[in-house]
């Protein structure tokens, strides 16, 4: 049943007080398509100004929007807000309410038992799948450009004698772990350079190319082989998704296998963190976590101290992370994600919330169903 005026459901939409480069807000025609199906939106002042858009804008496109604090962000029926809320923002979450965001369940036990205490009904933004299993809301091909864009620059300053613009080098060798949907974004990113303008430059050129190796786990368990691949790398990319993350893809004394000049890239970000006995670590061991303010780090990068010391950090090379790779451009990044949020929104807000959800319904109440933390595990 559509929601109706006395009915309508609340949506809060946070600004997310992360790291300066974190620009991301939902763009306006995102928020007219939630008010066109009948929520009554509350904005964060300020919503959308790091990215050049002002309050005036947003009530262009929607009239009945209104402009409150961080606090009463929170207090709203729904909270929509890309990346996870920090600790003191879940606590200020309504019982009952509902919070959407990339939760990433798998990962983030603590996270996990801190939403069941709460009683909030959590849609994680990264489970919301469809039938076969695709994820309805992703950016895997701004993942994997704008990492490997970053992962060439970096090698361009690293690369030995004659130099990355050589005629006379080598092609270049990209291990690539992980080949799943990320990474076969990532083999399309990574025989371009990252960069289809530099792809052509070196061309033009007759400058030797990339070549690609994807392995996975059935080849990443096998010391031997693994070791004449990464003597080969010039880029290690981690673009795994694991079941186990308790557990290294590649442990960290494997990483002397690679020559001295080699680029780590990290496109999966998978954290480390510690919960009772158990550990979670890094599908490389022993890299740092980077975000949109800093994602370059050389072997001698004093944020290594900060990397928990159940993860070994003696083998080093220059690695490239980052926690939200899309936002590298983030209004190129909303744009997709509303697109790709629409239909899932509508659907919520005609049901009224999470708790209308029939997870044997359609087609998106379906795939609501398969995010709801009520759901997982």
């Amino acid at each position: 049943m559509n929601s109706t005026d006395s009915q309508k459901i609340s949506i809060g939409l946070p600004l997310m007080h992360l790291e300066q480069g974190e620009k991301r807000s939902f763009l306006p025609n995102f928020v007219r398509h939630l008010e066109k199906n009948g929520a009554q939106i509350f904005l964060e002042h300020g919503y959308g100004a790091q990215m050049g858009l002002d309050d005036s804008i947003y009530t262009d496109a929607a009239p009945t929007v209104s402009f409150v604090s961080n606090h009463d962000t929170y207090q709203q029926d729904l909270v929509l807000v890309l990346r996870c809320p920090k600790v003191e923002n879940l606590h200020a979450l309504k019982k009952g309410s509902s919070l959407m965001s990339m939760l990433h369940y798998a990962t983030q036990a603590p996270r996990v038992a801190l939403l069941r205490s709460l009683g909030v009904n959590s849609i994680s933004l990264d489970s919301l799948r469809d039938d076969s299993g695709r994820r309805l809301v992703e950016n895997f091909r701004s993942v994997a450009w704008n990492g490997m864009e970053a992962g060439f620059q970096v090698l361009q300053k690293t690369y030995p004698d004659p130099g990355f613009f050589s005629s006379q080098r080598n092609a270049i060798h990209i291990t690539l772990v992980g080949a799943g949907e990320l990474g076969a974004h990532t083999v399309r990113a990574a025989v371009r350079y990252g960069s289809v303008p530099l792809q052509k430059q070196l061309a033009q050129k007759n400058i030797p190319g990339v070549i690609v190796t994807a392995v996975d786990y059935d080849i990443t368990n096998h010391e031997d082989i693994m070791r004449e691949l990464l003597s080969k790398t010039d880029i290690l990319v981690d673009a795994s998704s694991r079941i186990d993350t308790t557990k290294p893809i590649i442990p960290n004394q494997w990483l002397a296998f690679l020559p001295e000049h080699a680029v780590i890239l990290d496109l999966c970000v998978d954290p480390y963190l510690e919960s009772g006995d158990t550990t979670y670590t890094k599908g490389i061991e022993g890299i740092p976590q980077g975000n949109l303010d800093k994602y370059i780090f050389t072997p001698d990068d004093p944020v290594y101290k900060n990397i928990p010391t159940f993860a070994h950090t003696d083998q080093r090379r220059h690695v490239v992370s980052c926690y939200s790779w899309p936002g590298i451009h983030p209004k190129d990044c909303m744009q997709v994600y509303g697109q790709q949020l629409n239909p899932i929104m509508r659907t919520l807000i005609n049901l009224g919330g999470a708790q209308g959800i029939n997870t044997n319904g359609r087609f998106f109440e379906r795939a609501i169903g398969r995010a709801l933390l009520s759901n997982w595990g």
